[in-house]
């Protein structure tokens, strides 16, 4: 398919499911409010044309035209602008602020303290604490010999004499949904030849195995091969030869990336799986993620996955763990005091998954059974001992030196069972590979089997067929713990793969795609609950003929292409130039809803000054404008941006209208230019006073009402470079030039003060960024927290990285916190010991520091690199420019860089009890997390001939859920017969959060409970009948006995649980 095609497609999937499905919900559910007679017009004829691309290419061109539409539906005030004090229109008081009305919707906070107890609780225990052995560890990178960064490793020749070795050999190969070249393109050149060689090859002997991981190259594949080549390809699978392994749509990044699109390319991927081969994957492999997170674990652990692999950790780690024979572990959520979240993790010892570094610990000798280095080909052994081929004059002299590194390799786990990979990047891709690894080793396995005296078994294997092995020399099931096996909780970032090159650049490094991405997924989680909602509510009008359900193919499209950008080398930001363009060109934005109720400020453009919001019945709405800008100190005459406040209910659509008339005054814009003065000054909402620097325009300090004191709270801007040495910061390393300078600028900042009634704002100008803090004068979450937006343009610098840094007098020491995935928190501690790029970790979604009085929370939009480097800091990469390729493969440095808008949320919150501290957020927290991440949208509506259609007031939900649920996804399943179609079930996703309700916690804004994790799903839904409810496991593989339909289900804190549903 055509780039322009998939451009079309993609994004108009995304765009074109969520405006008709919300006009389907929108029109039909006054019917619903008002009747139970069915309409027979209630799907207009016409609405979808036969030819879908050419209305989606129409929908897209109308796109131009939103903005039109909304300027000229939205009222104009009168003549004066002049607003009573009455009504639902802001006031200003007597002392000159202003003042809301009053919403007439009372609300309440209900938190059970059997709610609270679960973040009160002591931490799980576990052997191995990846804090404390960072604590341990010396980092010091002796020199081991042959394995340079490890140690001499000897054994007893007798060690197998009542065991013999048993060496399981994995084909396999690495193959990047986009890198160097972009995903169809590294299809069309290696990988279709690897699996049509695949084929042939396999069938020739059956003792042969190979693993897969990457199911979008796959099902790539699959589409093109005829019914033949499918049916042998689901034979290879079936008959253990061939193993989908992890089963993602892509090998995903485990640092950048949120825990929604991890599990929702897990379930594409597994779901694609199922339905086209019938096959469900056991063993998780990951051997190129840049760093490994304990979020990946818990998911694959709830998808039924046994077993893992992982490969990419500080080399000192592995060192550590080989010498421990700890390699091998029960991979335990911090959390979890039992043991129910343990999964059995492998880690690859040696530096890379080459072959090389995989059959043993010395490379110069592995590098000679890499029979594709063999004299003639293109590529050879660095250490300059090529292979020789086996013939019956070598085979002993070969099978004696290649044992020799299994017997040495198996000494550093605690079974007599060892995983020996076989392969690389797009191996394979060639005929003439497969004979040569294959055949080779085959005449290598030959002569150690029968050879008695070597107490070796060898064959090719799958990584489950090791996986099994290994359970049943311990004698246990698959996935039990074996006896006197450690259990590890943590991590394993930062990433170092020698030296102290510190993989902690990628974290930021192209920071607009991470922006993008994380806007999209909010995008396309709300697609897929009103498709879903939509579906439900046709087949219960009993219209679901006429729905248009093949547009699920278009959602489809949409799904694939968000996880696509979840691989390791595409919102990680090191991929090439063009193969990010191809990415980011899959894009498109739309409508989100949210899942609980909340009061907030929505704004949209318009091109009068002069503006007035009515909501469906009549009520008008508070409004603040403000102007455009075209620099830094001129105001656009094209439009201006209206801010609406409201109660928005949750999952909810309403209607939003007015009519223009023309004004005779025009007051001015709420705004004032701020001239430099060594005094601080103000501004202020009912909620919180912010004091910022008279010279710089920058934060100073807040204070919140309810607190008795100001709490110091600055932002600095600082700038790194890079080592003018050899080894320089690139798309993967950050190896800066020593400590942060102080940006500075030859010229003052301009600095623009907004004071209205439903926010302020200061707005900073400088040469490469532009920082906006506003605060909204509104009641409940939206109103507690700043909204930070760093308008960063570095694209005139050169070597150059640009930080935020807060500044404050809270006691932290050496300690922080950064989450894992938007999922879970997870401790971090600044080490003098280790390099400052090494005390840089991942912020998909958030940081914090704290004492046992305070916590100041940075809420990202888009995960960045941070750090906490003194006490009372935090710091924050937000773009990085770097010239010159870091040598990782890449082969060019970060110079396509974007303006680029990075959005937090800073959350102050007072600890209400003692000294205790801990590692979950508060309530306020995760709501705020909510809203910078799940906003709501304005959808606007294009006239039709006929005027604009009805629209009326939608709330699919008969109440909010407790406000420690979320709804992660409502996920129409595929169809097992009609690709094109959804099937008569959906999958609803929870996770249940912690809560640390020892932070003060005020009135959220709306009525907000808590139910000890218990919900009810049978009367959730709105005039909709809940026909099954069957738990299942994450990614809907497998499945437990349907619950009655009027059961509640229970999660604990922190759980994630899937249900099939049929609603009707």
């Amino acid at each position: 398919m055509k780039l322009k095609k998939q451009v079309t497609v993609c994004g108009g999937a995304i765009f074109c499911v969520a405006v008709f499905s919300l006009y389907l919900m929108l029109d039909k559910l006054v019917l619903f409010s008002t009747s139970c007679d069915v309409h027979p017009h209630f799907f207009p004829p016409g609405t979808f044309p036969p030819n879908r691309i050419e209305q989606l290419e129409q929908l897209l061109e109308e796109n131009h035209q939103i903005i039109s539409h909304i300027k000229d539906s939205v009222l104009e005030l009168t003549d004066t602008g002049a607003v009573p004090p009455s009504g639902q229109l802001p006031f200003r008081s007597a002392n000159g602020s202003w003042v809301l009305p009053f919403d007439g919707h009372p609300t309440f906070l209900s938190v059970k303290p059997q709610d609270c107890q679960f973040a009160q609780g002591r931490r799980g225990h576990t052997d191995l604490q990846m804090l404390d052995i960072y604590s341990l560890l010396k980092f010091d990178n002796v020199d081991g010999g042959v394995w340079k960064q490890g140690f001499e490793i000897t054994y007893e020749p007798g060690a197998w004499d009542n065991e013999p070795l048993q060496v399981f050999v994995v084909p396999h190969s690495h193959n990047d949904p986009g890198w160097i070249k972009t995903f169809d393109k590294y299809y069309t050149d290696q990988t279709q030849h690897i699996f049509n060689n695949m084929l042939v090859k396999l069938t020739e002997d059956p003792r042969r195995k190979f693993i897969w991981s990457e199911i979008s190259f796959f099902a790539k594949w699959w589409e093109s091969a005829d019914m033949h080549k499918q049916e042998a390809m689901r034979k290879l699978i079936l008959g253990g030869q061939l193993e989908m392994v992890t089963g993602g749509w892509v090998m995903t990044d485990e640092a950048n990336v949120h825990y929604f699109a991890m599990i929702d390319q897990l379930i594409e991927g597994h779901q694609w799986l199922e339905k086209n081969v019938g096959v469900t994957p056991q063993s998780g492999w990951a051997v190129d993620p840049f760093g490994h997170s304990a979020t990946m674990a818990y998911l694959l652990k709830r998808a039924n996955l046994t077993s893992m692999l992982i490969q990419r950790v500080h080399y000192s780690i592995k060192k550590h763990f080989a010498s421990s024979r700890s390699l091998e572990f029960m991979w335990r959520q911090s959390w979890d005091q039992e043991s129910g979240t343990d999964i059995f993790c492998h880690m690859m010892p040696f530096y890379s998954y080459d072959v090389p570094h995989t059959c043993g610990p010395d490379p110069k000798i592995c590098c000679q059974f890499d029979f594709k280095r063999l004299p003639g080909g293109r590529v050879n052994c660095p250490w300059k001992v090529p292979p020789r081929a086996v013939v019956e004059a070598n085979v002993a002299e070969r099978a004696h030196l290649l044992l020799d590194q299994y017997r040495k390799k198996s000494k550093l786990f605690r079974s007599k069972v060892v995983l020996i990979p076989l392969g690389d990047d797009f191996r394979y891709d060639k005929a003439l590979e497969w004979d040569q690894q294959y055949l080779n080793y085959q005449r290598l396995f030959d002569y150690m089997n029968s050879h008695s005296e070597m107490h070796v078994q060898a064959q090719f294997g799958t990584l489950t067929d090791y996986f099994t092995a290994v359970y049943k020399a311990n004698g246990v099931p698959q996935g039990v713990r074996p006896p006197e096996y450690p259990v590890l909780s943590g991590d394993f970032f930062a990433y170092a793969d020698r030296e102290d090159h510190y993989w902690s650049g990628y974290y930021t490094s192209r920071p607009f795609y991470k922006s993008m991405d994380r806007v999209l997924e909010s995008h396309l989680r709300g697609a897929e609950i009103l498709f879903s909602l939509a579906v439900a509510h046709a087949r219960h009008a009993g219209m679901e003929g006429r729905y248009p359900t093949s547009d699920y193919t278009l959602l489809t499209d949409a799904r694939r292409t968000v996880a696509l950008f979840q691989h390791h080398d595409a919102i990680t930001g090191t991929a090439k130039e063009n193969v990010v363009i191809d990415y980011g060109n899959r894009y498109l934005v739309l409508f989100n809803p949210v899942e609980q109720d909340r009061l907030c400020v929505v704004t949209v453009l318009v091109n009068s000054v002069r503006v007035r919001v009515l909501t469906e019945d009549g009520q008008t709405l508070p409004v603040q404008l403000s102007a455009q800008w075209s620099s830094a100190s001129q105001m656009s005459a094209e439009g201006f941006q209206v801010c609406v406040y409201g109660c928005w209910f949750n999952l909810w659509c309403s209607q939003l209208t007015g009519q223009g008339q023309t004004a005779h005054a025009v007051d001015p814009l709420p705004l004032r230019s701020q001239t430099a003065d060594p005094q601080l000054f103000y501004i202020s909402t009912q909620s919180l006073t912010l004091g910022f620097s008279g010279t710089t325009g920058l934060l100073e300090s807040i204070h919140r009402k309810d607190d008795p004191q100001e709490v110091k709270v600055q932002i600095q801007f600082v700038t790194y470079g890079t080592r003018s040495s050899k080894d320089k910061s690139g798309a993967y390393l950050f190896l800066p030039d020593g400590k942060a300078k102080p940006y500075s600028q030859k010229e003052p900042p301009v600095v623009r003060v907004v004071e209205g009634p439903l926010f302020s704002e200061v707005v900073a100008m400088y040469q490469h960024f532009q920082q906006t803090i506003r605060i909204h004068n509104v009641p409940g979450v939206d109103g507690l927290s700043l909204d930070v937006t760093t308008m960063v343009d570095i694209r005139e610098q050169s070597n150059k990285e640009l930080a935020m840094r807060l500044v404050t007098d809270i006691q932290n020491d050496d300690t922080f916190y950064t989450d894992l995935n938007g999922f879970q928190m997870q401790p971090r501690r600044h080490f003098l010991k280790l390099p400052l790029q090494a005390n840089f970790y991942p912020m998909p979604s958030q940081a914090y520091i704290q004492d046992s009085h305070l916590r100041l929370t940075l809420h990202s939009a888009q995960a960045l690199g941070v750090t906490s480097l003194e006490s009372g800091q935090l710091e924050v990469i937000l773009d990085r420019r770097l010239m010159q390729d870091d040598n990782r493969g890449l082969g060019q440095g970060l110079k396509d860089n974007k303006k680029t808008a990075n959005r937090f949320r800073l959350l102050l919150e007072r600890r209400s009890t003692g000294n205790k501290v801990s590692h979950f957020p508060s309530l306020l927290s995760h709501m705020t997390s909510a809203i910078l991440n799940h906003e709501v949208l304005a959808l606007p509506v294009l006239p039709k001939k006929r005027g604009i259609p009805p629209l009326h007031t939608f709330t699919p939900l008969m109440g909010a859920l407790p406000c420690d649920f979320h709804v992660l996804n409502l996920r129409s399943v595929q169809h097992q017969q009609d690709t094109h179609s959804p099937s008569p079930y959906t999958a609803l996703i929870l996770h249940r959060k912690g809560l640390d309700c020892d932070l003060e916690t005020p009135n959220p804004g709306f009525n907000c409970t808590t139910s000890e994790g218990q919900l009810g799903l049978s009367s959730l839904f709105r005039n909709l009948d809940l026909q099954l409810l069957q738990p299942v496991s994450l990614s809907l593989m497998y499945s437990s006995p349907p619950l009655a339909n009027d059961s509640s289900i229970s999660l604990e804190p922190m759980e994630i649980s899937a249900f099939r549903l049929k609603l009707r």
